[in-house]
């Protein structure tokens, strides 16, 4: 099969039309209507119905896009490793959600350099139940992801180990001219603006249920914006577009310099673990999950003895 098929369906499902498909793909459209008859020898069914003055895409065709595009990630991905594969070196896919590649990733990354030294990263971003989606369908090795404290983890079986990096907390911020909203006893006007997260996305749900003023548009009196990617949500906040709730690690040193202001004295703050969980067969996975869960011991070992 030529993977230049599989680019060839999603253009056309993203665009619906051959003839738009095929100017996306730089070609003419019967190069392009032969290209899709090759896919359909090869699957051994039509994913178009070819009336005599219209063409349709099959219905199995869109309820499978999701599927078709891990495929293709799979395939490039499975590409690349082949092609750069070198046998002193070990890679490790993680699965992340966006918040934390962003705000403790790093610190993450050099730790695991200094005892590991030939390890490599692959990082796939996306949302929580993308992120286990793509833990359990064997694309990445291991998942990284916040969870609230106390909270029941997330309920894999024996084959997966979890392991904790460490405690962040959410904690309301705001920053550019809204700063000067602060009250003296660091608090804010409850119809001061704010970036709310969804209802869905998972801060939105562990700001929810603990109904967090500010936090989802449930909870707020003046939502300017909505918005489930917090990396996004730290630059409206220092621009001073509205308050916003943003994982510590990801404002503390904004909050240093004096750019964000902490609202958590009055608002109050949420723990989250950083959490980790590795596939038990996956060697490399599994070295990385002890190593940071050995700095997280010690870290502990050190705090106790404080």
């Amino acid at each position: 099969m030529d993977l230049d098929w599989l680019d060839d369906v999603l253009v056309l499902l993203e665009e619906g039309n051959m003839t738009r498909a095929a100017r996306r793909r730089n070609i003419t459209q019967p190069a392009f209507s032969r290209r899709i008859r090759g896919f359909e020898d090869w699957l051994g069914t039509d994913i178009l119905d070819r009336g005599s003055n219209s063409v349709a895409i099959s219905p199995a065709l869109s309820t499978n896009e999701a599927e078709i595009r891990a495929l293709i990630a799979r395939i490039r991905d499975l590409r690349s490793r082949i092609s750069r594969f070198d046998p002193d070196g070990q890679t490790v896919t993680i699965a992340a959600q966006h918040a934390p590649i962003f705000s403790t990733f790093p610190d993450m990354a050099l730790h695991a350099r200094r005892a590991l030294p030939a390890i490599t990263f692959r990082l796939r971003a996306a949302n929580l139940s993308d992120c286990v989606s793509l833990f359990l369908r064997g694309d990445a090795g291991l998942l990284l992801c916040y969870e609230s404290t106390g909270a029941t983890p997330l309920p894999f079986g024996d084959s997966i180990k979890r392991a904790l990096w460490g405690v962040d907390y959410l904690i309301p911020v705001v920053g550019g001219q809204l700063r000067y909203a602060v009250t003296g006893d660091g608090d804010v006007p409850r119809d001061t603006p704010a970036i709310v997260y969804p209802q869905t996305s998972y801060f939105g749900q562990v700001l929810g249920r603990a109904e967090k003023p500010f936090g989802t548009p449930d909870f707020c009196a003046n939502p300017t914006c909505e918005s489930a990617f917090s990396s996004g949500i730290r630059e409206l906040v220092l621009k001073g577009i509205g308050v916003g709730w943003l994982p510590f690690s990801m404002a503390h040193r904004e909050i240093e310099s004096g750019a964000l202001v902490s609202l958590a004295n009055r608002l109050g703050k949420l723990p989250l673990d950083i959490a980790l969980y590795a596939d038990a067969q996956d060697r490399v996975a599994v070295s990385l999950l002890d190593v940071w869960s050995a700095r997280t011991a010690a870290s502990r070992r050190l705090q106790g003895t404080a």
